[in-house]
């Protein structure tokens, strides 16, 4: 019997017995390793949180009752249980559901999630505007412990603890050892203090005991303190309460009827919020990812059997390509430093910390506090290299302007994951990243079109007297135009990779590639393109776009990123601001949050495909488009 093809919503998961919601946990699990092994997407985290989520949707009543999961990549079997199992086949396909908590698929969605950290804020928002409007609900953040290393977490916590009102917080420890279970008192004690009875008992002791005459309020404070003592060492909650939490466990977060009990008791406190810590294991249920959990975070197709992907390549990535480079740089300079925020393989700089661990620093999720270290680190005489994806490095914009760009320090961050990354959606997509930073004085800014000019542009950073950043795709973009000497990238030098009379085609980081593709279909049909790569984007290259505007021919600025604010439009603004009389053409991604799918498929959403490059050249030539600066 399919007990999940029964679950039709929350409510049908209220109906089963513990030992039916065991199987139902098992066919979850066996539905998220399917259809993450065809479609990719995140699978240790949401193998590791099937039981808590069946707990929570049997303790609460969601969409009545509010469930914030932090991140969002740990949503599938929640997904499952409200409604989207018809769907869940089409995960992180084009028009297909997300990979995240998404509003437009499902009432139960609260926020479109894919960052860290901010799902108690979040949550204390929905509390305070349900005491406010007098409504009752109980509102509930499912945080990881990763999430913790983000300080956010703690503005958010502390704010909570200062006031009274139902707020319940998850933390979801599948890795960190916060709380360390402590023998069998450990496990009397965390069940005596989730119990509503308890709780009420000892307000009703401390009250009787301060009633004695003389020696009650001192009998009491003392009996608080040994209480908080034996708390501390026991389960050494007490950084949560001094933040004026109630702080429950730890459980085991694979029991569905211990966390439904814990739940139920959790709801039964009203007048101080609570802190529920939950023992998770990553992987659960999946042996592989069980014993890789890092490996398994997020994966592309694989083959259950093995793990192994299901289309192997040897392509070298943007981030292994940068990584190396560093690497190299390393050896040569002992003042290069490397940092991540809790994602050395992903951003490239696995080898580095195995060669260099001393001069290598994994700061947790934290990017704000990342680039004020760089700062600090580059004011005492290093160089700091701070990998990062470009979606999060948006969390540390005030860092880079006031701590790094307003010092003039010679911090280089290398910004990976820029422009569209497909699958993972608009959360992740970096497509605001040139325009974030297109703006700001001190910075020089590269975006290298291939693995090769990564590697120089890496080499020529560290040249660089000031803050410098290197965009480049998630992809990793073999060489194509025939340059192959990595000291051939030169800070503020464009290349003309083509020629042609009729117009010019500027582009940078992937769209360089579409630009060349662009220019060959044109030429088949008589129009003779120039092909300019673009790759110092802060300082432009004066001498190029000097000649160009003596040249008078049509400008096209192809970039895969946000317009506004884009170096399409710095470029418009300096042929205004010099009189040049230059007709200029702008494509780019349009301004709103571009959905999931694969890069591909995004690219020809936006009119980015070298096809429809081509096409916008010509009719634009032909005088057939009324509106230029905007998408074809």
């Amino acid at each position: 019997m399919s007990y999940l093809s029964r679950i039709n919503g929350p409510d049908d998961v209220k109906q089963l017995t513990t030992e039916e919601c065991g199987a139902l946990a098992k066919e979850l699990r066996q539905t998220i390793i399917d259809t993450v092994s065809r479609q990719g997407g995140h699978l240790a985290s949401n193998l590791g949180n099937v039981e808590l989520t069946i707990a929570l949707h049997r303790a609460f009543s969601s969409p009545k009752d509010k469930i914030i999961f932090d991140v969002g990549h740990q949503t599938y079997t929640h997904k499952l249980l409200t409604g989207r199992q018809a769907q869940f086949d089409t995960l992180r396909s084009y028009h297909g559901m997300s990979g995240f908590p998404c509003r437009q698929e499902s009432e139960h969605d609260l926020f479109d999630t894919g960052h860290s950290s901010t799902a108690i804020s979040m949550a204390l928002g929905m509390a305070r505007a349900r005491d406010l409007q007098g409504e009752d609900y109980y509102v509930v953040a499912v945080v990881g412990d990763g999430a913790l290393t983000g300080g956010m977490c703690y503005e958010a916590m502390n704010d909570a603890g200062s006031g009274q009102g139902k707020l319940i917080v998850i933390l979801n420890d599948n890795e960190m050892s916060i709380s360390k279970n402590v023998g069998a008192l450990s496990t009397y004690f965390k069940h005596l203090r989730a119990s509503a009875s308890w709780y009420g008992n000892k307000k009703r002791i401390r009250r009787d005991l301060e009633r004695i005459p003389l020696i009650g309020s001192a009998l009491a404070h003392l009996i608080e303190q040994a209480k908080n003592m034996v708390k501390s060492v026991v389960t050494e909650g007490a950084m949560f309460e001094a933040l004026g939490f109630r702080y429950l466990g730890p459980f085991d977060g694979h029991s569905v009827e211990e966390m439904t009990h814990v739940f139920e008791e959790a709801k039964q406190v009203t007048d101080m919020p609570v802190l529920i810590h939950v023992i998770t294991r990553k992987g659960n249920g999946y042996d592989l990812a069980e014993r890789q959990p890092e490996k398994f975070h997020g994966v592309a197709p694989f083959r259950v059997e093995n793990g192994l992907k299901r289309n192997q390549s040897s392509k070298e990535s943007a981030a292994q390509a940068a990584g190396k480079a560093l690497v190299a740089l390393g050896a040569e300079d002992r003042r290069v430093v490397a940092i991540t925020a809790a994602m050395t393989g992903g951003t490239g700089l696995g080898e580095f910390a195995e060669f260099y661990p001393e001069r290598f620093f994994d700061v947790g999720i934290a990017e704000q506090h990342a680039v004020s270290m760089a700062a600090g680190m580059a004011r005492a005489g290093l160089r700091p290299y701070f990998a990062v994806y470009a979606t999060f490095l948006q969390r540390a914009y005030d860092q880079i302007v006031h701590d790094v760009c307003l010092q003039n320090l010679p911090v280089c961050i290398l910004a990976d994951h820029a422009g569209l990354v497909g699958d993972d959606g608009k959360t992740h997509h970096g497509v605001l990243c040139v325009p974030m930073l297109m703006s700001i004085p001190n910075l020089t800014l590269l975006a290298p079109r291939d693995v090769q000019q990564i590697r120089g542009a890496v080499r020529a950073s560290l040249g660089v007297d000031g803050p410098c950043v290197l965009v480049y795709p998630k992809d990793g973009i073999e060489p194509y135009a025939g340059f192959d000497d990595p000291q051939a990238f030169k800070v503020g030098v464009w290349q003309s990779l083509q020629q042609g009379g009729d117009c010019a085609l500027l582009a940078y980081g992937r769209m360089t590639k579409h630009a060349l593709e662009a220019a060959s279909m044109l030429k088949a049909q008589g129009i003779d393109a120039e092909v300019i790569d673009c790759s110092s984007l802060r300082p432009m290259d004066e001498a190029c776009l000097a000649r160009l505007f003596v040249s008078r021919k049509k400008l096209f600025v192809i970039e895969e990123g946000e317009l506004i604010g884009g170096f399409g439009a710095e470029i418009s603004r300096i042929c205004v601001e010099r009189g040049a009389q230059q007709p200029v053409c702008l494509m780019g991604t349009p301004n709103r949050f571009i959905t999931h799918g694969s890069v591909g498929q995004l690219l020809e959403e936006c009119g980015l495909s070298p096809a429809q490059i081509a096409d916008r050249v010509k009719r634009t030539l032909a005088g057939t488009v009324e509106t230029e600066n905007t998408n074809g």
